[in-house]
């Protein structure tokens, strides 16, 4: 079988704010969107903002900040340093630039209003 990343599906708290944050921030276009559902074009891949049920909902608090073990990485076509200092301007959490020995990129994680991580990749 051969296979190929298609949509990675993030189960999110409110729909719109991630929705509006991942538009504002890395320019991706909205393909489907409704109250529980948002679907936006992300290049060789897309990515699924689904709320999560009612029923999870009910037992998560309001100022929860999710902590899971996925990270979406968006290559940049920018500066990282500038990159980096723009998502701090807008209160983003961002970690600080990394690179790895004999590596051509430099990375930058941060995370989105919820929780989720994500990195910037750009070639050195």
């Amino acid at each position: 079988m051969n296979a190929k990343l298609d949509t990675i599906i993030l189960y999110v708290k409110n729909v719109e704010l991630l929705t509006n944050f991942y538009v504002e921030n890395f320019n991706l276009k909205i393909l489907e969107e409704d109250p529980i559902w948002a679907l936006l074009n992300a290049g060789s891949a897309k990515i699924g903002l689904h709320k999560i049920g009612e029923q999870y909902l009910e037992k998560i608090d309001t100022n929860h900040i999710f902590d899971n073990n996925t990270k979406i990485v968006f290559e940049i076509d920018k500066d990282i340093e500038s990159a980096r200092n723009e998502f701090l301007s807008k209160n983003v959490r961002m970690r600080d630039i990394k690179t790895f020995e004999n590596y051509d990129f430099w990375l930058c994680d941060g995370a989105d209003p919820e929780g989720n991580v994500f990195q910037l990749k750009s070639k050195k």
